[in-house]
């Protein structure tokens, strides 16, 4: 705190001294500018084109989808229940009669993220490269 020797008959008057609190504050904004880019973290997201015309169905002797699906009762494989330590094989031997090896990934709403992440690592470090997440369709406004 500062003081002011003016020239009132008071005498002296007190005046707040802001230097110090701007150099904090300067300070305060350069490690936020330093510190932030460091907090970026990479997501690599592929999201396809919106798509104007609707698709064709698929051809009847098409092979269905390989969907993943987790829930409270476990993993299941195209609706076959599976236990954790069978997925890998049986993965990989539905993988191995397809030629386009795409897995789709599914959970229940409910379900602890980290249950869903856990098992989704788990099956991409047991074989399957490409694993598409399915998502529930939101309704976006125009």
């Amino acid at each position: 705190m500062a003081f002011d020797l003016g020239s009132s008959k008071r005498g002296l008057r007190p005046s707040m001294n802001v230097t110090p609190l701007v150099d904090v504050v300067l300070v305060l904004l350069i490690i936020f500018m330093v510190v932030t880019p460091l907090l970026t973290k990479q997501l690599w997201l592929n999201v396809p084109p919106k798509a104007e015309a609707e698709a064709p169905p698929p051809s009847p002797d098409a092979l269905p989808p390989i969907v993943l699906t987790l829930n409270r009762a476990g993993a299941q494989i195209n609706g076959q229940a599976f236990v954790r330590s069978q997925l890998p094989q049986a993965l990989q031997r539905m993988l191995a009669a397809r030629p386009d090896k795409v897995v789709f990934f599914d959970a229940q709403s409910d379900l602890p993220y980290g249950e869903a992440l856990d098992l989704m690592d788990f099956v991409r470090g047991h074989g399957v490269h490409t694993l598409a997440v399915l998502g529930d369709e939101v309704a976006v406004a125009p």
